[in-house]
Parts: C-alpha cells; sequence; structure tokens
C-alpha cells in the first residue's frame, strides 16, 4: 500500500522545515525561497505530466480530478467541484489538513512554500494550454482555497 501525500507531506516536513530554516539564515529568505520554489516545481511539474499522461484522454477535467482524488486521500482535503468539462475544472478546498499541519507546528508560511507552490508547477506539467488561477489560500488564512483551472483560448 502507498504512502498518501499528506503522510508523506508530514514525512517530509521534518527534514524541510529545518534545512529551509537553515537555508534562509544563511542565504536569506528571498534568494532560499526562490531556490525552493524552482527546485520543487521541476518535481511537481513532472507529477503533473504523470496526471496527464495517466488519463491520456487529453480531458483537462478528468486529469484534474484525478491529481484532486490524489491529493485528498486520507481525508486530507474537503472540496466542492464548482466546474468541471473537458476543457476547465473548478474548485473550492473548503478543509486542508496540509494547511493544519503547518499551521499545528507554527509554520504556515513554510506550509504555502512546500505544498501550496506546488499547484502552479503541477498545471504547467498538464500541458501549455492549460491555466491555473487561485486567489487565495487556506494556509494563507482565507476560508477556502479558489482553484479554476482552464484551457487557453486560441485569443489568449
Amino acid at each position: 500500500m502507498s504512502v498518501s501525500v499528506i503522510e508523506q507531506a508530514k514525512i517530509q516536513a521534518q527534514v524541510l522545515i529545518p534545512l529551509v530554516k537553515a537555508m534562509q539564515a544563511e542565504l536569506g529568505e528571498a534568494r532560499t525561497n526562490a531556490l525552493v520554489r524552482k527546485t520543487l516545481g521541476n518535481l511537481y511539474r513532472r507529477y503533473g505530466e504523470e496526471f496527464w499522461r495517466a488519463k491520456n484522454e487529453n480531458n483537462l477535467g478528468k486529469a484534474v480530478a484525478s491529481a484532486f482524488a490524489t491529493y485528498a486521500r486520507d481525508d486530507a482535503l474537503d472540496y466542492d467541484v464548482v466546474e468541471r468539462s473537458p476543457d476547465a475544472f473548478g474548485l473550492n478546498v473548503t478543509r486542508c489538513r496540509y494547511a493544519e499541519f503547518y499551521k499545528a507546528l507554527g509554520e504556515p508560511e513554510l506550509g504555502f512554500l512546500l505544498v501550496c507552490t506546488a499547484d502552479f508547477a503541477i498545471a504547467d506539467g498538464f500541458g501549455g494550454d492549460v491555466e491555473l488561477t487561485r486567489t487565495q489560500t487556506i494556509m494563507q488564512g482565507a476560508d477556502h482555497c479558489d482553484f479554476r483551472y482552464r484551457r487557453k483560448s486560441e485569443a489568449d
């Protein structure tokens, strides 16, 4: 049986939080955070490519639904789907155990850096014609996260 993503995040946090804090002290917060985003972005982009290939139907709604099911496993996310089609997928995350975990550690900023910034890299992995809009996150204090994925039109 594979380990859920929420459990992986908790395990990784034991190493990543002290590592990122040490790097921030040595290199500065801005430089460290940019390095972490770039490095993890490459990894998460590949995850997006894997979700896309697994669906292999050129159906954005199915690919994003599959990705969210994976990240929601073990009751990690509560969310409501507000739109689903081959060219779009919209949802609101109403409860996030990732955010709860990082807030309990007193590290919501690092939670945002290590977890939430992955969302855009994963969307990049779905292909250059996919755009993610997200204006707020629970990790940053909002009451929900608003994810809107859509396929860019020719006019974009």
